[in-house]
């Protein structure tokens, strides 16, 4: 084996050539057998520079001359970010520390993506974000409902927000603070300025977080704005005080600006993963609610909860991503979200209810083992 400790030849060059595609135009469609070999290089890098996830794959006989297809590499469940530090390559490279919320549980400690290729992330993150939010327009104004990321270092969220707004902003105003505290008089002002001066927006926020300034409004609508802005919703529909659906909460939006549905998107994202999903409303307004988009370099597949075995499409299962912007921790990821796989899109359906299922319990529980043989 390679030493740990320094960057290996192969996986810099992995990295740069990685960071070379994701920054390509969408147009340009990988095949899959593009996308096989780069899956299966990213692997061979992972199994020899990060011995945890090293030997819960000899534990499964999974090594790189045995693994011939992406399906096969073994998957880490989410659940294995709370606690294990997954770094492939040397821990002193790391640069940023991703945590999650914790706001779903409150006796899970939060899980943590530590990241040590921002410059890969961020050439996912950009290519992506302009393809679905702005594929026709330079620049625009952000009007972010999303804390900024000095408010929130360690948010992917906030991180991903503040990466775009400083390649893609003309003027960026931040109206949620740290504290998730709304300057509803400063959002006001900025949308009704930019309605009488015909500037389009991107208005940026949680699902949440539009729910609190909806409420707040009371049904009080504001100037229109000009009909090419565009809002991106992210995260559930649950608020502290009452649920709504996804339906319910556009609507308002849609009434309340004055803009149609399909220039609303859903993002799809999390600590664990550093590609994100998008609605494609703005490049196929057709296909409102159609299901979410993956980048070229993401693959994804529903699975039985309980065995792990693929379903058949359009059947629901737990949602697994093989993810090539992971490079620098482990790519291919099993999660608790619930949702279809019809015709290579992703059609959420929400959590896995109640409990963790027993799948990636399983996994965990044999990832935790080797952790612990390679800490010996």
């Amino acid at each position: 084996m390679s030493p740990i400790g320094r960057v290996p030849e192969e996986l810099d060059g992995l990295a740069s050539e990685l960071e070379i595609h994701f920054s390509q135009d969408f147009t340009s469609r990988w095949s899959d057998l593009k996308f096989e070999e780069l899956a299966l290089r990213a692997f061979n890098a992972q199994f020899q520079y990060n011995p945890v996830y090293r030997r819960f794959c000899e534990g499964k006989n999974a090594v790189p001359t045995a693994v011939k297809s992406w399906r096969h590499v073994p998957m880490v469940p989410t659940t294995a970010f709370r606690h294990l530090d997954l770094v492939t390559g040397d821990h002193s490279s790391v640069k940023m520390v991703f945590r999650t919320s914790g706001t779903t549980s409150t006796t899970l400690a939060p899980g943590r993506h530590l990241v040590s290729r921002p410059s890969l992330y961020h050439a996912s993150l950009l290519s992506n974000f302009r393809e679905h939010l702005l594929p026709d327009v330079e620049k625009i104004k952000f009007v972010s409902l999303i804390p900024s990321p000095v408010d929130l270092p360690h948010s992917s969220l906030s991180h991903m927000v503040g990466v775009a707004a400083d390649t893609m902003s003309s003027e960026t105003h931040w109206l949620v603070n740290g504290k998730g505290v709304l300057n509803s008089i400063g959002l006001r002002n900025v949308l009704n300025d930019a309605a009488l001066e015909g500037e389009n927006i991107l208005l940026l926020g949680t699902a949440f977080a539009f729910v609190h300034w909806l409420d707040e409004l009371a049904g009080k609508e504001l100037r229109r704005l000009p009909p090419e802005s565009r809002i991106m919703e992210t995260g559930g529909f649950k608020a502290q005080t009452r649920d709504v659906t996804k339906e319910q909460l556009y609507k308002s939006l849609s009434t309340t600006v004055g803009l149609e549905l399909n220039r609303i998107v859903n993002e799809y994202g999390m600590t664990e993963l550093l590609s994100q999903l998008y609605e494609s409303n703005l490049t196929q307004p057709n296909a409102i609610q159609a299901g979410h988009t993956l980048p070229p370099w993401l693959r994804v597949r529903a699975l039985n909860p309980m065995t792990l075995e693929p379903v058949a499409e359009n059947e629901t299962g737990l949602l697994a991503f093989f993810d090539l912007a992971n490079l620098g921790s482990v790519c291919h990821v099993l999660t608790e979200d619930v949702g279809r796989v019809i015709g290579g899109k992703v059609h959420l359906e929400g959590r896995f209810p109640n409990a963790e299922p027993r799948g990636c319990s399983r996994t965990m529980d044999e990832l935790m083992a080797s952790s612990r043989v390679t800490r010996r």
